[in-house]
């Protein structure tokens, strides 16, 4: 049996039972016995419930029960948790309407829980829906982002001033003023940052049961964090002590941030198995998802930048609205208020800033973290800044980074974050020369000659990992079967964790990686925040080391007292202790095997020092066919420091996945309401999704050599980088081919007519 230590390429040992259809996904929970859940869901973005009739609902065959609203508030259920109150810019804590489980007097965007029924089939639940009777009266929906925020607009929540759900500012005004008013150039764009649908290719499902002998309920749901969720459901919605609910988290294909937190649905799952004391199903349709799961991204800047007469930066200002949607999910406001501005300086040494951000209310499916979770949304802002200010004082886009990178580490920015290391020109100098920047002449004329513009663009920027939660809790346990199961809180998804983490373990107690097991999404075994924000590698991983560091050193102090010698004395390999210099020894697992339980256990909580900055230079090159639009990502590569690499096949895929989803939002992704709040993308017809033939053979490379001092691994978060850098890499090698054609503004998503307009609008204004 092969040993797979930090650094190696070793095949994902999860893949196996994945490639064999032994996986068992949200889907495959068992059905036997238990009671399907169908939603009815409102077809207007924003009404009075006036009443609901349910008669003939209840009256139809297999109908065991249908819950409304008014059920919920009855019996004492609450409302889902939303997240931390923010403040409005007069420093009031703002608020939002309650978000119950199912709508309650008004409705609040297409798609929201109205009922739902329960019975035999799912066939006789969709049946009994569409006998429901539900009387509205319209109230004026507010979907567009502008309007919802301007003074004036309708209310979306009665007896409130504004639908400004809160407010951040960052900086130094005064400072910020001041450089602009002396600077040499100032620069300014107005930015769209395009809503999108996670698009999980698994949707959500989850089953509920309750054991009437205990008191206790199993919620098995695809979530990113059990314990959080378990939290929620228990603490704000049951009013139940957390540890009478078991949450178990079967194989999830794929979350993107979607699959964190607390769901309608997994509340009404959980209250329905305990009420009807039998199991109760649900699986969300793929409409369902587009409508009602949550949304990213979905932001307007006013940006600007202040630079002096050599292109170096004095001063940033944004102004940024930011679409919640209808309800304030626990992180939704926080992508935009807090974690944009962390990163919105990117890797450039900026004196002063002034970033003011407004998270506001609008008839849409509430937003949530997406995968970078408000990191894209900063960087692109920057980033589409540098590109313009090159353009702008003709120097060019290499040159006016490196006159303004941070060079000096730590390194305080001016909205407090501390950047602990990076070498931000050795990650450029690797872009440049593994993507040719110098060949990309010959290569334009090669595009020229066959009637295509082709373009180039380049980002440079930084990634703030770690969802400020920098603790996690792994228990540890060598069997006397000849095993090792590492239970560990966070949670897997795809990004192959099993694999990393147990070349961490074995590699810690020098064993082949096939004898380490790794069990994750058990509330009854082990708790802790789970996998978000890219923390699970830097924080998971130094646990899952300490864990297995803690069982070494109980064993160690077996083996003194079985062999009568010094702990001090014996030596370990290949998972034994031997006395040094002698041919006395034991094994591992014949000191499990004595134990009571056959068994040595750890269990502990493991703390990092702080986030990691992971941070990278990606280059982009683009086809564009002038005469339809069509744009083609024809070369693309990226280069990281992601810190200490554990796996490096995993951390390629975790970039070719990433980058897949960053190009999807700058050449095709868009979710668009109509005026009235219906989603006119509600399903893949609608709405544009990246194939294999959509991107280019990617290159991808990390620097090493550049560890994070935050932790014991040195390694940084790598699961996002791809939807940092693809956006404005992609949008400004878009802007350098159509620049010479007098295009000087793109928007997200660049779809093949917007990219013909604009060649069109410059055309005639050429000729005007």
């Amino acid at each position: 049996m092969e040993k797979f230590g930090i650094g190696q390429p070793a095949p994902r040992i999860e893949d196996g039972r994945l490639l064999r259809g032994a996986a068992r996904f949200g889907d495959d929970l068992a059905a036997d016995g238990a009671l399907h859940m169908v939603l009815l869901r409102s077809p207007h973005a924003h009404a009075e419930i006036l009443s609901i009739d349910a008669t003939a609902a209840r009256g139809m065959p297999g109908v065991a029960g249908v819950l409304t609203g008014a059920d919920l508030v009855a019996t004492g259920i609450g409302p889902l948790p939303g997240g931390p109150r923010t403040k409005r810019a007069d420093g009031s804590v703002s608020a939002g309407p309650p978000r119950h489980a199912l709508a309650v007097d008004r409705v609040r965007f297409v798609g929201e829980p109205v009922a739902a029924v329960f019975a035999e089939t799912r066939a006789e639940a969709e049946d009994a829906v569409e006998r429901i009777a539900v009387a509205y009266r319209n109230r004026p929906a507010q979907v567009s982002l502008a309007d919802a925020a301007a003074p004036g607009a309708p209310l979306h929540w009665d007896g409130q001033p504004d639908n400004i759900a809160g407010h951040a500012r960052f900086g130094d005004p005064a400072a910020t003023e001041a450089a602009f008013a002396r600077a040499a150039h100032v620069v300014r764009l107005r930015l769209a940052n395009n809503r999108l649908v996670p698009n999980a290719m698994e949707p959500r499902a989850a089953r509920g049961n309750w054991d009437r002998a205990t008191g206790r309920l199993t919620l098995e749901t695809v979530s990113q964090t059990p314990s959080t969720l378990r939290t929620q459901l228990a603490e704000a919605v049951l009013k139940v002590p957390a540890d009478t609910i078991r949450v178990l988290v079967p194989d999830i294909g794929g979350g993107f941030g979607l699959k964190t937190n607390l769901h309608p649905e997994d509340a009404l799952i959980a209250l329905a198995a305990r009420q009807f004391g039998r199991p109760v199903k649900w699986r969300a349709t793929r409409s369902e998802e587009f409508l009602a799961a949550t949304h990213g991204r979905d932001q307007i800047n006013e940006a600007a930048l202040a630079l002096d007469i050599d292109g170096r930066i004095l001063a940033l200002r944004v102004d940024t609205l930011a679409d919640i949607g209808a309800y304030l999910t626990p992180a939704g406001a926080v992508v935009s208020i807090l974690l944009g501005p962390r990163v919105m300086v990117g890797n450039y040494d900026i004196p002063a800033v002034d970033v003011r951000v407004s998270a506001v209310f609008t008839n849409s499916c509430p937003t949530a973290p997406y995968r970078g979770a408000g990191r894209p949304e900063g960087i692109y802002v920057v980033e589409r800044l540098m590109d313009e200010s090159a353009a702008a004082l003709r120097i060019d886009p290499v040159e006016i980074r490196r006159r303004n990178f941070i060079r000096t580490f730590p390194h305080k920015t001016p909205s407090g974050e501390i950047y602990d290391c990076g070498d931000f020109d050795r990650v450029l100098d690797r872009a440049l020369a593994l993507s040719d920047w110098s060949g990309f002449p010959a290569r334009r004329a090669g595009s020229e000659a066959r009637g295509l513009l082709r373009g180039r663009g380049l980002a440079s920027f930084i990634e703030w990992t770690g969802a400020n939660v920098f603790t996690e809790e792994v228990r540890v346990h060598i069997h006397d079967s000849g095993r090792v199961t590492l239970h560990s809180a966070t949670q897997a998804m795809g990004q192959g964790l099993a694999t990393g983490y147990a070349q961490l373990v074995a590699d810690a107690l020098d064993l082949p990686i096939a004898l380490v097991e790794v069990v994750q999404g058990d509330t009854d075994i082990v708790n802790g925040v789970g996998s978000v924000a890219s923390r699970s590698l830097f924080v998971g991983g130094p646990a899952a080391v300490a864990g297995a560091d803690a069982a070494l050193k109980a064993a160690r102090d077996l083996a003194a007292d079985r062999l009568e010698a010094p702990a001090a004395d014996l030596s370990y390999r290949d998972g034994r202790f031997t006395v040094v210099g002698t041919d006395r020894s034991v094994g591992l697992f014949e000191l499990a095997a004595a134990q009571a339980d056959a068994r040595i256990a750890t269990h502990l909580r493991h703390t990092v020092d702080g986030a990691s900055w992971p941070n990278g230079s990606h280059v982009a090159e683009v086809e564009i066919d002038p005469e339809t639009g069509v744009a083609r990502v024809v070369r693309y590569t990226a280069v990281d420091d992601v810190g200490t690499v554990v796996n490096p096949t995993i951390v390629a895929g975790q970039a070719h996945g990433s980058l897949a989803q960053g190009i999807g939002q700058a050449l095709l992704e868009r979710t668009v309401y109509g005026d009235d709040g219906q989603l006119l993308t509600a399903s893949f017809l609608d709405y544009a999704m990246p194939r294999a033939d959509d991107l280019p053979s990617f290159t991808v490379e990390t620097v090493p050599g550049i560890p994070s001092p935050g932790n014991a691994l040195g390694a940084k978060g790598a699961g996002e980088m791809g939807c940092v850098g693809a956006p404005p890499a992609v949008m400004a090698a878009l802007l350098d081919a159509l620049r010479p054609l007098g295009v000087r503004r793109l928007d997200m998503p660049a779809t093949p007519e917007r990219i013909w307009q604009a060649i069109r609008a410059a055309r005639k204004a050429a000729e005007s």
